[in-house]
């Protein structure tokens, strides 16, 4: 690991936050035009991710998690970070011996023919082995990286001081994004990672969810030589699904693989349970027998019945292209806002689901995304923080399955698999056709002339709420200003003065900036009571 000492890792994390911070209310103080804003989020992710490789440990993975969160932080920020990798180099043999010595004792000897001391794989939490039991089975031996423990609890000590800067300091993002969630759901997923009796749990748990699936094969456990540092499986022999698809190089065997990763997955998400939350390519082989492989289940996230509900109904009504319902399943979600205008919502969902595949050749992918992105900022569109890591494996199989089928609808592709899912699980594909109903003319006429008769009144209530919420927040944002402004000009008071020694500038400054402290709190605990109160009104 990098940097181990916990009071370099804190102090070089903390400066790299407060050096943002300050420069953001700098920013904001001076009211820099678009085009700077750009440029000072564009080097702040420059030298986010530099540190990150340079510390490793668990801000890697807080990076990777940053990277899907568009809907409150810049495109210019994300850019810098969306490709991030968790692989690191890996630790010394000495000191993984160490580690298989103790947890194993007699077991190290006696148990393993042989063990290589080359890793396999090394990430930021934990580095694989390949090793062969007494009996001459293939085993893969998942290790816990050393010190690993004290640095996770270093980090989040300092990332607990940046997120409570973070509140006081920096301007809330769209939507009210709660830091204090978000750092509690990071916070247990890396606490359960760390520990490997909890992925061996899921890990079993998985491998009985999917015993009836003949194309899929999750690794056996080996429990009695699992610890909660050492996680001991079968060995399996496997291409990368994406390197498995190209050596094959048929089309329609790239279509069968879509099909079946969808059909793989869609489940996880549609139904109340757990669900695998880093499918990467790299944790998704196709073995030699042509199976579908799943590796690593140490990040895992879980959907509720009311959530699973919602989810349904959401890709039975983008699937009959019921788009005023979808909406309204987003907005039961929390991905839209109560407040938002339904109709702006609709055509826009309409309009991106339209495109077909070609056109997306055509296009700038990377000019769309960032378009995209500064869409999400524009809208009254947020992604609730217990959907992060759905989201996160939503766009990774995604991104895989349309590599595999580059000419294929996505949609087309999932429309026989959601069907098919309906009727194993007692559904009937009735509810599809109702949604198509739904979505017919003459039914939106009828629709369109209700909602028609209502607007009024819904328009006067949301003008209301909005000019309501302007009004508050630009209030509180202008005490929070002037009072960070006087503080910092007390503060360079108090300096001048313990320069100068002169004792009267330096109490005169120190009461300004007491005062302009007590100011700043009371406003910012003020207005953390309205939102709170506003986010019960939505």
């Amino acid at each position: 690991m990098a940097t181990k000492n916990r009071v370099v890792r804190m102090t070089k994390i903390l400066a790299l936050a407060f050096t943002i911070f300050l420069k953001i209310s700098w920013y904001r103080i001076r009211k820099k035009s678009p085009a700077e804003w750009d440029k000072l989020w564009e080097e702040s992710g420059i030298k986010f991710r530099k540190t990150l490789f340079e510390l490793e440990g668990l801000l890697i993975k807080i990076g990777q998690i940053l990277s899907t969160r568009a809907d409150f932080l810049p495109p210019t920020f994300i850019k810098q970070i969306e490709d991030l990798t968790d692989h690191v180099p890996p630790s010394s043999w000495n000191d993984i011996e160490k580690i298989l010595k103790n947890e194993w004792g007699s077991a190290y000897e006696s148990g393993f023919q042989t063990i290589e001391k080359e890793a396999v794989a090394s990430a930021s939490i934990g580095e694989v082995y390949k090793g062969i039991l007494s009996d001459g089975r293939e085993v893969a031996i998942k290790i816990k990286r050393p010190h690993i423990d004290v640095i996770i609890s270093t980090d989040f000590s300092t990332l607990k001081i940046v997120i409570w800067f973070a509140n006081h300091l920096v301007p809330l993002p769209k939507g009210f994004i709660d830091f204090d969630i978000l750092y509690q759901e990071l916070k247990e997923v890396i606490e359960r990672e760390v520990d490997y009796r909890h992925e061996m749990k899921t890990q079993l748990y998985f491998k009985k969810r999917f015993e009836d699936y003949d194309y899929v094969q999750i690794p056996s456990l080996f429990p009695e030589l699992s610890t909660s540092k050492i996680l001991v499986m079968e060995w399996i022999e496997g291409e990368k699904i994406i390197q498995a698809a190209k050596l094959v190089g048929d089309e329609a065997y790239g279509r069968e693989l879509s099909q079946r990763l969808i059909e793989l997955f869609l489940p996880q998400w549609l139904e109340p349970g757990i669900f695998h939350a880093d499918p990467h390519p790299g944790n998704v082989l196709i073995t030699n027998t042509g199976k579908i492989a799943l590796l690593d289940f140490g990040m895992i996230g879980e959907v509720t019945k009311k959530d699973a509900s919602y989810f349904q109904g959401l890709i039975e009504s983008i699937l009959a292209k019921d788009y005023r319902k979808a909406v309204q399943c987003l907005t039961e979600l929390g991905f839209i806002l109560r407040e938002a205008e339904s109709k702006t919502i609709e055509k826009l969902l309409a309009e991106m689901l339209s495109y077909q595949p070609k056109q997306f050749s055509e296009l700038d992918i990377v000019a769309l995304k960032l378009e995209v992105t500064a869409l999400i900022h524009q809208l009254p569109i947020q992604v609730p923080s217990r959907f992060v890591f759905l989201g996160r494996a939503f766009m990774t199989i995604e991104g895989i399955v349309a590599q595999l089928a580059q000419e294929e609808d996505v949609l087309e592709l999932t429309k026989p698999v959601f069907v098919k899912w309906l009727r194993k699980n007692g559904h009937s594909s009735w509810s599809v056709v109702w949604q198509w109903i739904r979505s017919s003319p003459i039914f939106s006429f009828f629709h369109g002339v209700n909602n028609f008769l209502d607007s009024p009144q819904k328009l006067e209530e949301l003008k209301e709420l909005e000019q309501r919420r302007a009004f508050r927040f630009t209030q509180y944002e202008n005490f929070k200003k002037q009072a960070f402004q006087l503080l910092c000009l007390g503060l360079a008071g108090v300096g001048v003065g313990i320069y100068t020694s002169h004792i009267l500038i330096t109490s005169i400054a120190a009461g300004i900036s007491t005062v302009a402290f007590f100011i700043y709190i009371r406003s910012y605990l003020k207005q953390k009571q309205w939102l709170k109160f506003m986010h019960v009104k939505r």
